[in-house]
């Protein structure tokens, strides 16, 4: 899985990539078929948008996140991917396998 991450009006460092790799393992742990991550993180009139693109096998979630911190626009962030995949993860989940071994 690769994990890009790139500024747009805004100098990445050292300490917000770790950030951002850091808090994405909470993903990490919930799905693992993670194709490809892109983060954009940006400063637009005093606002900092963090933004995302899970590229995941049948599909790609998209989400963004604006605050006045970088940290919490991507903490934010975070939460949001979080719930899409979980929900993606429920509606590609094979719930017919259960069935079938409960009635055996």
């Amino acid at each position: 899985m690769n994990i890009i991450i790139t500024g747009h009006h805004i100098k990445i460092t050292p300490a917000i990539e770790n950030y951002v790799t850091s808090k994405f393992h909470k993903i990490e742990s919930h799905f693992s078929q993670l194709i490809n991550v892109k983060f954009t993180l940006s400063v637009e009139k005093n606002m900092h948008v963090a933004e995302s693109t899970l590229h995941l096998p049948q599909q790609d979630i998209h989400a963004q996140a604006n605050d006045s911190d970088m940290y919490h626009a991507i903490e934010m962030l975070i939460k949001k991917l979080d719930i899409q995949v979980i929900k993606y993860k429920e509606k590609h989940t094979d719930h017919h396998k259960l069935e079938s071994h409960r009635n055996q």
